[in-house]
């Protein structure tokens, strides 16, 4: 499998960037992550990239159980940030969404409301459900989807890297082989807000390479935002063949 990836990440219209973002591809493996921090005063950015950092530098791509290794580097990347709370005192946490392709296979984690988006042949497959009040209501039919983005409840997360309690991912196994034109796609929440899920299938449709596709939701983004937009990242993943 040949992987066509590319990351883009923007402060915004924040004074500083506490989102953290990185990939790391060895032959037919690869893992790939977004995470947004959480706690101000860039100590929100040391949150993210501690969680990044930990899956990026312990990638083991002959790993028999991805699965099991993802939900592990979690769990250890919580208790990092856990010991930056206590270093910084300070309440700083992170939102993660990670994706171990192994092959043909794939297995995703998140915690928090980073997302990933699985799309094959223009269709949405799979994607993560947040771990949000706002989710919550969209689940109970309060909400719309696509008004998940303005609800006032949409910042209280549920679930998130740097706790106690609540802090451990929720881990998808795919069951079906991955296939060249199978495409992913990871963002934090300064991205998915302003874009519909439609939206991310068509621009993946008019492109031809990962690049391409992020620079086409990039256009729909900068339309939208009102110059206090949160930091924005997007990581794009499209398989070919080897």
């Amino acid at each position: 499998m040949i992987f066509d990836r590319y990351e883009f990440s923007s402060r915004g219209g924040r004074s500083h960037n506490e989102d953290s973002v990185g990939s790391r591809v060895e032959g037919d493996n690869g893992i790939f992550v977004v995470a947004d921090g959480l706690g101000g005063h860039s100590y929100g950015e040391a949150a993210s990239a501690s969680v990044r950092d930990t899956l990026l530098e312990e990638f083991q791509c002959h790993e028999l159980h991805p699965e099991r290794w993802l939900e592990d580097r979690i769990i250890e990347a919580n208790q990092r940030v856990i010991a930056l709370q206590e270093e910084k005192g300070s309440a700083l946490k992170s939102t993660v969404a990670a994706l171990y392709i192994k092959g043909d296979r794939a297995v995703w984690a998140h915690a928090g409301d980073s997302r990933l988006y699985y799309i094959r042949e223009g269709r949405l497959k799979a994607f993560t459900e947040d771990h949000s009040v706002a989710y919550k209501k969209f689940k109970a039919g309060e909400i719309s989807r696509r008004d998940i983005a303005f609800d006032e409840d949409q910042p209280r997360l549920l679930r998130t890297v740097g706790g106690t309690d609540h802090s451990e991912p929720v881990i998808c196994v795919w069951k079906e082989l991955l296939l060249p034109g199978d495409a992913f796609f990871l963002c934090s929440d300064g991205a998915w807000e302003y874009l519909d899920d439609d939206e991310i299938v068509i621009d993946l449709l008019k492109s031809e390479n990962a690049r391409q596709w992020v620079e086409y939701l990039l256009l729909r983004i900068m339309e939208r935002v009102n110059g206090e937009n949160d930091n924005l990242t997007m990581l794009a993943v499209m398989l070919g063949q080897a």
